[in-house]
């Protein structure tokens, strides 16, 4: 493998944002020196000495990040890869800076068993060009075989399961937990993170039956935030809330999409810190007002919602209280999203372009470079006990080098995914990304894979 001096880059981190210079060697980030820290050139010095065949990358004007962990993502595969694959979408990750992702279970078959847990495990190996670990997903019947699995008692290793997934509210694969008794022993589980999606199933067939009367089946696409409502993810978030806090759960409440959730999560961290608010780019970027224009292209679970509630996300981006981004990457191909309402699928196809939505917020609201660090991989390092995402000696050269202002436009034809297209055509981001590692390998620059 190469060793690398990457050097003099602006080296961003949850704690600082300096100028320094990261020494790769096996794999591995060896050594992190900053040119604000006495005896910086020495150190850069000794480092060449130290390695013969060592290669010097000038970083100057560029910026440097762990990669991004994304503990959210549909990668479709098995069984829908006609949309996607976990080699297309890996690539459309690393193109966006994001270097390990965690897969949901709602693929076909769903990852519910053990056997389709551990197909996935040997899909990955062979496909994916970043680290790709898995969800096991919960069922009102399964809960027996999820205690099995994290006592070590089934082939798979309980290490390799990095969460297991609740979906309270309906979504794509028919995998809603609804009984109480089982949500009561998911929600008692410990050293597992439990993702949850919180929709009130009721609150949202309710709100389609009256969308159905009022409309038939021309429903426009701007009726979706009405139909999956700000009632329907208050009513459920509550409820996964209360439980966490019951049974003092270390709980992802995935896709915040509104302001009151915020709120929640907030003043139910004081009860459990082991509560976790996560949001996606989509809920930071859109707002309702744009449904008329996009149509099926916005269509996603949880819907997005008012301006309010945008401005209200961005507000706990900038102030800490919003802890990782998920990207929630859920590629359709445009045939399928060109039916009726009722027929479109929800989902966005957004993994390509996380970190340059997160940078032009940032620049936008001025939100300090280091929130950002915190959001894209260090704060979901902590949270999954992984070896990667942070810009530290010892941890996996999993990097990601961008130009902070550089500016572009999206474009269908640029994306990696599968399926062909992106909610941000024609959006211009800042944050070029040029050069990505992974395990010291660099895998993708500018533009291309190595």
């Amino acid at each position: 493998m190469s060793t690398y001096l990457l050097h003099k880059a602006t080296i961003v981190t949850a704690a600082k944002e300096a100028v320094g210079s990261v020494v790769i060697s096996a794999g591995k980030i060896a050594d992190v020196f900053y040119a604000d820290e006495e005896g910086y050139d020495y150190k850069v010095f000794t480092a060449t000495r130290k390695y013969p065949d060592i290669e010097t990358i000038g970083l100057e004007g560029r910026y440097l990040m762990a990669g991004g962990i994304d503990g959210h993502v549909h990668f479709r595969d098995p069984g829908l890869t006609h949309k996607a694959d976990m080699e297309t979408e890996s690539r459309a990750a690393a193109a966006g800076g994001v270097t390990t992702a965690f897969d949901m279970p709602n693929t076909r078959p769903a990852t519910i068993t053990e056997e389709a847990f551990l197909e996935k495990l040997t899909l990955a190996g062979e496909k994916s060009c970043i680290n790709l670990g898995f969800h096991f997903g919960a069922t009102n019947d399964n809960i027996e075989d999820i205690e099995r699995i994290l006592q070590g008692k089934t082939r798979i290793a309980p290490e390799d399961v990095k969460g297991i997934k609740v979906f309270m509210g309906s979504s794509t694969g028919n995998m809603l937990v609804d009984e109480n008794s089982t949500l009561d022993r998911l929600f008692s589980i410990k050293g597992k993170p439990v993702l949850v999606h919180c929709e009130d199933e009721e609150t949202i067939r309710a709100n389609l039956m009256a969308a159905r009367e009022q409309y038939g089946e021309d429903i426009p696409f701007r009726e979706h935030e009405k139909i999956r409502s700000r009632k329907a993810c208050i009513k459920s978030s509550i409820k996964a809330l209360e439980m966490a806090m019951n049974h003092n759960t270390r709980l992802i409440l995935c896709h915040i999409s509104t302001k009151e959730e915020v709120e929640m999560a907030r003043a139910a961290k004081t009860n459990n810190p082991q509560i976790i608010a996560e949001t996606s780019c989509n809920y930071l970027w859109f707002c309702n007002e744009e449904y008329d224009r996009m149509g099926s292209r916005l269509k996603c679970n949880p819907s997005v919602k008012s301006r309010s509630d945008r401005d209200a996300l961005r507000r706990a981006l900038a102030e800490g209280n919003i802890d990782i981004i998920g990207s929630d990457h859920a590629p359709h191909l445009p045939s399928e999203k060109e039916g009726c309402y009722t027929q479109a699928p929800s989902g966005l196809p957004s993994i390509q372009q996380s970190l340059p939505v997160l940078l032009t917020i940032a620049a936008q609201e001025e939100i300090p470079l280091t929130r950002i660090a915190a959001v894209f991989s260090e704060n979901a390092s902590e949270l999954y006990g992984l070896e990667t995402g942070k810009v530290k000696s010892g941890y996996s050269a999993d990097l990601v080098v961008f130009d902070k202002d550089k500016e572009f436009t999206v474009r269908n034809e640029d994306q990696f995914s599968k399926c062909g297209w992106s909610p941000y055509e024609g959006e211009t981001l800042k944050g070029s990304i040029e050069t990505v590692f992974v395990g010291g390998k660099i895998i993708y620059k500018d533009g291309s894979f190595v």
